[in-house]
């Protein structure tokens, strides 16, 4: 088998970034662990091998949204359908293991939606008829500029109505690999003010749908349109809006 890894790395954030979407990890060497272990347990360093300790790592900022992660329904709203919205915690691990499908919608602008068509389009394209607990990933090439700093601006996104599409075939966990799965946030938000319309703003998390959508994807590109499978299972938080992923994918 291979392996091709579809998620960011977890590192310090770039400088400019705003502090509500900052990563900051401490590291600490293997000299502090050993003082650390002489202080707790009254052991010299040389006790260890080579008289190193422990390196550790402590997260001191991680926002469950700050690197690749999955979104729960209770990110969306309070309720879906009517019902509490399930954090990420109560979801069913079964949505998270299945067969992978790439969408290429990498020659559309950003802000030019992914809709129904498109969708029927590339499947007729590639030859493929999707199955329920599939697991969809759009790929549109802007994992290139991850660490810029207008990366939350750049991408295509989905509009509700694509999402729904996804929906009612079964499809429970759709990715994308740009900051987020609706169109970019400057161009929803001058679309909002413009229109002056409800459901405009975030209309695809907001479908009021129980869905699970993976953002900030990266390396769709190494994929082959289907044929593969797709591991994708986020970290358990209680009452969580989203877990980060490690999101990888598995080829024959």
């Amino acid at each position: 088998m291979q392996f091709v890894d579809l998620s960011s790395t977890i590192a310090n954030s770039p400088e400019g970034t705003p502090p509500y979407l900052r990563t900051e990890i401490a590291y600490s060497a293997h000299a502090e662990g050993a003082a650390q272990a002489q202080a707790l347990l009254k052991v010299p360093p040389t006790v260890f091998r080579h008289s190193e300790g422990w390196a550790t790592e402590t997260i001191k900022n991680l926002g469950t949204h700050d690197s690749t992660h999955i979104d729960a329904p209770w990110h969306y709203n309070s309720q879906i359908q009517g019902e509490p919205a399930a954090t990420i915690d109560q979801l069913p691990l079964e949505w998270f293991f299945g067969n992978g499908v790439v969408l290429d919608m990498s020659h559309k602008a950003d802000g030019e939606a992914m809709d129904v068509a498109d969708i029927e389009q590339e499947l007729t394209r590639i030859g493929y008829t999707l199955k329920p607990l599939d697991i969809v990933l759009v790929r549109t090439g802007r994992d290139s500029l991850y660490n810029q700093p207008d990366y939350l601006f750049h991408g295509p996104g989905v509009t509700a109505a694509a999402t729904r599409w996804l929906f009612e075939q079964g499809i429970r966990v759709m990715g994308i690999d740009a900051w987020g799965w609706d169109q970019p946030l400057d161009k929803q938000a001058r679309e909002a003010l413009t229109t002056g319309k409800d459901g405009v703003f975030w209309a695809a998390h907001q479908v009021d749908l129980p869905y699970a959508q993976i953002e900030r994807l990266m390396n769709l590109a190494a994929l082959p349109s289907f044929g593969f499978q797709v591991s994708c299972f986020p970290l358990k938080i209680k009452n969580g809006s989203a877990g980060p992923a490690r999101v990888v994918a598995i080829l024959p």
